[in-house]
């Protein structure tokens, strides 16, 4: 799509590229600089930062639940009626003639107030799926660690990709108003000649017609820099109020790529989403493990101690202290649970198996993106070297058809031809240079490198 950004015409005579300095109240940033804020500011990195530290915190959740498990805790009751029975049920063989009867006497088994504190330890002894959760919450830290990793690599690949044609066309812009500039000038030579009657007016034209050819080319450059900055922009997750001044250039930033090996062969482990699949292939495998052994008991032992006190015993307002204190152990032993074990293995399963799908797909992937790369990288070169070639050709007959209109023996349209074809020559190698510069960067995307 820069591509239909960069129409941009050269009218000096060289590829030296004019590089404008930051305005009053911009921020000059290399790509280094973008990239660096990107790592800093950008959502996504906060987003992943934040997994990481949900991560540990899952870690010390599922610790926990091994470690001894205090409670406390009080409880009153008031019986408005209380359980009891006739005291005559106590009564055995007939009654003495001469005693009193209990008659309709009733005897309590509680008192009317009850005051029950609780203190309690419980500790998990043995669990299957506890010690194997734990071992997936540390894979699992593993995994978002990785995934830190392809979200900055990612984020990198973002801003280089925005600030690429944006650098272009700033540059772009920076030599059209040095070549407006040249024009002008020679617009009003050309008009000063014509009024002395060594030129005609249609040179004069044919002048302004190019200068406002250009001078359209540069408000239409302009509004379509503004766009791709903002992109720029919205990939670093900078404010779009901020503005910024783009302090690289297309020369010094092929050298920097100059150590792309477009020989080298691809090792998958330095591609982190390739790394990442593989963690979340092992935290299938220990979810599988989970359900491989559901006979596994679940040993847990507490403690507990409760100073009970009751009082309003039948009419007595006294209270008691009657304390208990009991300790056990409890074995918990699955025995049948109607499949569903088994189904959360087989289940477990088929996502590891899907995981594997996946590793080949984007094993193929890695090697197809590596292969484009590097033709893309063969095809630049060849097109920088024919490009060169053609501007200096056009350069050659730039000159010389302007040392035939210096000197009367030209016309105006030679010399607008010829200047039309040195546009089309140096808007072409820099366009080629721009190719290879981001074919070098693919080659290093695909082979992992920053």
């Amino acid at each position: 799509m820069h591509r239909l950004f960069i129409k941009s015409l050269i009218l000096c005579g060289t590829l030296a590229l004019w590089q404008p300095g930051p305005l009053a109240g911009q921020t000059a940033m290399k790509l280094s600089d973008c990239i660096q804020y990107a790592f800093d500011k950008n959502p996504q990195m906060q987003i992943a930062q934040l997994q990481i530290a949900d991560a540990d915190w899952q870690i010390k959740e599922n610790t926990a639940i091994g470690l001894p498990q205090l409670s406390a805790g009080i409880s009153y009751q008031y019986f408005i009626q209380r359980p009891g029975v006739p005291a005559s049920v106590f009564q055995f063989g007939p009654p003495d003639p001469g005693a009193d009867t209990l008659g309709d006497v009733k005897i309590a088994f509680n008192a009317r107030h009850n005051l029950t504190p609780t203190l309690a330890v419980n500790q998990l002894l043995f669990s299957q799926s506890y010690l194997t959760g734990l071992k997936a919450a540390r894979f699992y830290r593993e995994y978002v660690q990785h995934q830190v990793l392809v979200t900055k690599k990612t984020i990198r690949d973002q801003v280089t990709d925005a600030y690429l044609p944006a650098l272009l066309i700033s540059e772009n812009l920076g030599i059209l108003d040095k070549n407006i500039a040249n024009l002008e000038k020679l617009l009003q030579e050309t008009a000063a000649t014509q009024e002395a009657g060594f030129a005609e007016q249609l040179d004069v034209d044919r002048l302004q017609l190019s200068l406002s050819s250009l001078r359209t080319e540069h408000d239409n450059l302009s509004r379509q820099k503004d766009i791709v900055v903002n992109a720029l922009k919205m990939a670093m997750g900078m404010p779009v109020q901020e503005n910024i001044a783009l302090t690289d250039d297309l020369q010094k930033l092929l050298p920097s790529y100059a150590d792309a090996d477009v020989t080298a062969e691809l090792n998958y482990m330095n591609r982190p989403e390739y790394v990442q699949l593989l963690k979340g292939r092992e935290l299938g495998m220990l979810e599988a493990d989970l359900y491989r052994k559901p006979w596994m008991p679940t040993v847990a032992g507490f403690i507990q101690y409760q100073p009970g006190w009751q009082g309003a015993f039948a009419e007595d307002t006294k209270w008691f202290f009657i304390p208990s204190a009991v300790a056990g152990i409890s074995v918990n032993i699955p025995i049948w649970d109607g499949g569903s074990t088994r189904a959360k293995r087989e289940r477990a399963m088929i996502r590891v198996q899907t995981i594997d799908a996946q590793k080949q797909q984007l094993e193929n992937a890695l090697n197809l993106e590596l292969e484009n790369a590097r033709k893309q990288f063969l095809n630049a070169t060849a097109r920088v070297k024919s490009q060169q070639s053609n501007l200096e050709l056009a350069q050659r007959i730039y000159n010389t058809t302007q040392t035939k209109y210096q000197a009367g023996v030209g016309s105006s349209f030679e010399l607008v031809t010829a200047e039309q074809q040195l546009y089309s020559a140096q808007q072409a190698l820099m366009q080629a240079q721009y190719d290879l510069l981001t074919a070098k960067v693919a080659v290093k995307k695909a082979l992992g490198g920053e």
